[in-house]
């Protein structure tokens, strides 16, 4: 009986690999994988087992999973094609007769009109319905997603956007990765949904002063109306389906979406949740 991480080759699967190591289990007991296993030299040299699994190919999925494991299934990158992919995982698990997948989804994956809620409600319920054990991880946003608003408020001295007053209660990826790591390793977790956000929601005002604090030079935040935002964008070359999410993402954030504090996460890993400024300074 192993821990499979599935999409070990991206930030978050390796920052669980990193705490599970951390809180004690073996490294001959995780099976850490990827379409890249040249990729996961690193973790194979820290004695992690690395094999190939690529949601598209559901042989390499049933090459790999066995009964009893535990699986981790992050969420595959290519929107438009995940629910077919993580339902190549959930078929194979179940076939394998795994003991639970630990699926991370998306804030209130089956109520919420986020616009990156689609699928994963569809793979929420997919899951439910396969009648293999789960916990759903409802991941909220990351800190590190806003690394590159550094740079250009650097260059600039603006941060840009269309959220308005709108908040996030964002935590650094390695907070989501322990709370990954507990789950996959603790009793008790079975048949939970948590929604998994950080202690505190900022602004982007919040988000500007702190940027200004790490590069020590004035930033504000420039508020934008969607169609200003969407005809900025446009200027940049971007293709009007990513104009489009953008927009749409930043609209979600000013209607509250991404707000939402229900201290899951903080539970979950024992501690506050990595705060704005030590998450981006990171």
């Amino acid at each position: 009986m192993s821990i499979v991480i599935t999409g070990a080759t991206g930030q978050l699967g390796r920052l669980v690999v990193d705490s599970l190591l951390a809180r004690g289990t073996a490294a001959s007991d995780i099976v850490a994988t990827g379409r890249n296993t040249a990729a996961l030299s690193t973790l194979a040299e820290r004695g992690v087992r690395v094999a190939e699994m690529d949601y598209n190919r559901p042989e390499s999925i049933t090459a790999v999973l066995s009964a009893g494991d535990t699986v981790l299934l992050i969420s595959a990158s290519e929107v438009g094609q995940r629910l077919e992919q993580h339902a190549n995982v959930i078929t194979a698990a179940k076939l394998a007769g795994v003991a639970r997948i630990v699926y991370t989804s998306a804030p209130k994956a089956t109520t919420s009109t986020l616009i990156l809620a689609p699928e994963h409600k569809a793979t929420e319920e997919f899951l439910v319905a396969s009648g293999v054990p789960f916990t759903i991880l409802r991941n909220g946003w990351y800190t590190e997603n806003y690394l590159g608003e550094i740079d250009k408020a650097r260059d600039t001295g603006v941060i840009v956007a269309s959220v308005a007053d709108g908040r996030v209660a964002s935590a650094s990826r390695r907070d989501y990765a322990e709370a990954a790591a507990v789950v996959l390793v603790e009793e008790g977790h079975e048949g939970k949904i948590y929604e998994l956000s950080g202690d505190v929601a900022w602004s982007f005002d919040d988000l500007a002063a702190t940027i200004a604090g790490i590069i020590a030079r004035d930033v504000s935040y420039q508020r934008l109306s969607p169609r200003e935002h969407a005809a900025m964008l446009g200027s940049f070359g971007l293709d009007e389906s990513t104009v489009n999410f953008v927009v749409a993402l930043d609209g979600d954030i000013r209607d509250g979406l991404l707000a939402e504090t229900s201290g899951d996460l903080s539970r979950l890993i024992g501690r506050p949740t990595t705060p704005l400024a030590e998450g981006l300074a990171a």
